[in-house]
Order: C-alpha cells, then sequence, then structure tokens
C-alpha cells in the first residue's frame, strides 16, 4: 500500500440532528482538504438544492451544515490505500462514533452514504440505540439513480 491517511475532523454544531457519515475522503478530497471534494461527486449539489444554500466555497458548504442541522464525518479514522475507491481501503481503523454521539447529544440520527460506512457502523456500533438511513451513493459513479431520484431519497431520508 502506498499511502497512509488520516480521515478530516468532523464538522459538527452544537445544534446538529443528523450525523452524515462517509467512509473515508477521496484523494481529490484531501488535494482539497475538505470532505466530498471530487468535482463529480454530487453531495454538495444535493444539498443545496435541497436547502437553497449556497456552494460556492467551504466556507458557505459549513454554512450550510449548520443551518441544516446537519454534522459531517467519516467512518474511518486511518486507512492505507492505492486509489479512492472504498474496495481499496485496507488496515482500517475507525472512529469513535459512540464517543462522538455522546458528546453531541442533540443528534438523533446517522446517514450513511456508502455501503461501506453503513457495514463498519454497524459492525463496531450496532449496540447504539440510533435511527439509521442509508442514503444514495452521491458519487457520479453511482449511476442506479438519477440526480433528481437521489434528491427525492435525500430529501425524505434527511427530512429536509
Amino acid at each position: 500500500m502506498s499511502n497512509q491517511e488520516y480521515s478530516f475532523n468532523p464538522i459538527v454544531f452544537k445544534n446538529a440532528k443528523t450525523l452524515i457519515l462517509g467512509s473515508f475522503p477521496s484523494i481529490q478530497s484531501f488535494e482539497k482538504s475538505f470532505y466530498y471534494a471530487h468535482p463529480r461527486n454530487q453531495f454538495w449539489k444535493i444539498l443545496s438544492a435541497l436547502t437553497g444554500y449556497p456552494i460556492n466555497n467551504n466556507d458557505q458548504k459549513i454554512w450550510l451544515l449548520k443551518e441544516a442541522k446537519l454534522a459531517l464525518w467519516d467512518m474511518v479514522q486511518h486507512c492505507e490505500r492505492e486509489n479512492s475507491l472504498d474496495s481499496s481501503l485496507e488496515a482500517i481503523e475507525v472512529n469513535n462514533i459512540a464517543e462522538f454521539l455522546e458528546e453531541h447529544p442533540s443528534i438523533e440520527k446517522v446517514a450513511f452514504t456508502g455501503r461501506l460506512s453503513e457495514k463498519l457502523f454497524k459492525t463496531h456500533f450496532d449496540y447504539l440505540e440510533i435511527a439509521t438511513v442509508y442514503l444514495p451513493s452521491p458519487s457520479s459513479a453511482y449511476a442506479k439513480m438519477s440526480f433528481e431520484q437521489k434528491l427525492e431519497n435525500y430529501k425524505y431520508l434527511l427530512g429536509l
């Protein structure tokens, strides 16, 4: 394995109601030092369409999360990998989601943007009594759903 990397710090505010968990930032996200920074990833476009908030820079994206009462983090704290695919992640160490939720009692729901984040949560934190939902992957590579279908799913599942 060529790259050893650590996840970003969570983005969370005291009024957050939903924690959105990805698996691990893409190589492009690391290059831009921000979540979901791959130019074709639809995550921010979906949230902007749902909330009406602009997403022209990272400060606006953080403001959107605050106003929508969303927290953002990743399941994987540290790993080794050769590319941005979740399937390439090895030697995975997970973030302490239980401790995070204890520190942020306003959070009532956990939403996953990928099957790996959902699987890791169920493996390590299935004992937690918190609602969970699976959001369709915002990756443009996930073409089983149109942007509009993803938008409707996010709207319903996140209550936005």
